[in-house]
């Protein structure tokens, strides 16, 4: 699976982990230099809070469109760190 924005490659691997129909890229496979953490979070019942991430490439900026879940619930202990995207970011 690859990650792109704006015609950059924001992560690429090949284990990804699917929940809820979002790929999670494993932390070393992020290009973790075009993300800026934002203050915005959100909580899941059963994940827990989610920490976001602004995208900063070339000086465009796609705002909170990462996200990862660096100490989850129990039930997503395997996606600790990992890093999805959406937005405006392609995901194939």
């Amino acid at each position: 699976m690859k990650a792109t924005w704006k015609d950059t490659v924001l992560a690429e691997s090949e284990k990804t982990v699917v929940v809820e129909g979002n790929h999670y890229f494993p932390p070393e496979d992020v290009k973790q230099e075009y993300l800026i953490e934002s203050d915005y979070r959100t909580r899941c019942p059963w994940k827990g809070l989610a920490h976001y991430y602004h995208i900063e490439v070339n000086g465009a900026k796609s705002e909170n469109s990462a996200w990862s879940y660096p100490d989850p619930k129990e039930k997503a202990r395997h996606i600790t760190g990992y890093f999805a995207f959406w937005k405006d970011v392609r995901v194939e």
